[in-house]
């Protein structure tokens, strides 16, 4: 998939997107004019619970969301189904919750959707599903015609200047909001299991999956001297 996505002019994993795209593209560039379009990255393989769900600023989605919106001329955000949530039921969005044995080794520890409506975080950390954000990107402001203005001085009407400008930057912004992903995923990782080095790092990564693979826990017990 990766290869099929970079193979593409536009960074789709869809050829036939891709050609229906840059036609899209081609004919703004007739009309002088410019498009935007929407941004998805997955984040797989992420841990349970990496982010929080006490403090607002370190919640995942809330610091993703912060991120893709601060990429020059993105207007929206999306994790998982998104503003679609609004117009279903309960029994529509949530993601109902099973164990598989044969999963057990992986980064869901067994614990399985059978959807991932919530694009992989809830309550403000990641659930073991695939990270799934969605930007959108406005069209480019600049037009080969120009838009209708104003001349700060005199204030009366006049007619914005063409300066030099891409029909479409959505593909490489996309680059640009895979990798502000992929930093605050690896952020709040580091937040959770960090230490002085890598390896130090990893050890407390394994401690992790090892006692989450243990439960449930016995409580220590506690003695009073």
């Amino acid at each position: 998939m990766v290869a099929v996505r970079d193979a593409s002019e536009t960074y789709c994993p869809d050829p036939a997107v891709t050609e229906r795209q840059c036609a899209t593209i081609r004919q703004a560039k007739v009309d002088k004019d410019t498009v935007g379009g929407i941004v998805e990255a997955h984040g797989f393989g992420c841990p349970m619970g990496i982010g929080s769900s006490m403090d607002w600023r370190d919640k995942l989605d809330s610091r993703i969301g912060a991120a893709v919106l601060g990429i020059q001329a993105f207007k929206a955000v999306e994790i998982g189904m998104g503003r679609d949530c609004a117009a279903l039921p309960g029994s529509k969005v949530h993601d109902p919750i099973y164990y598989d044995a044969a999963q057990r080794g992986t980064s869901t520890l067994g614990f399985v959707r059978s959807s991932n409506n919530a694009g992989g975080t809830e309550g403000g950390m990641t659930n073991g599903q695939p990270v799934v954000v969605r930007g959108t990107m406005k069209p480019i402001a600049t037009l080969l015609r120009g838009l209708p203005s104003i001349d700060l001085n005199t204030k009366k009407a006049d007619e914005s200047q063409y300066e030099r400008s891409d029909v479409c930057a959505v593909s490489a912004a996309s680059v640009v909001m895979e990798n502000a992903v992929a930093f605050e995923i690896a952020r709040a990782f580091s937040d959770k299991f960090g230490g002085d080095s890598v390896t130090e790092m990893g050890t407390n990564y394994d401690t992790f999956l090892k006692m989450a693979r243990s439960l449930p826990l016995e409580p220590p017990e506690m003695t009073i001297a």
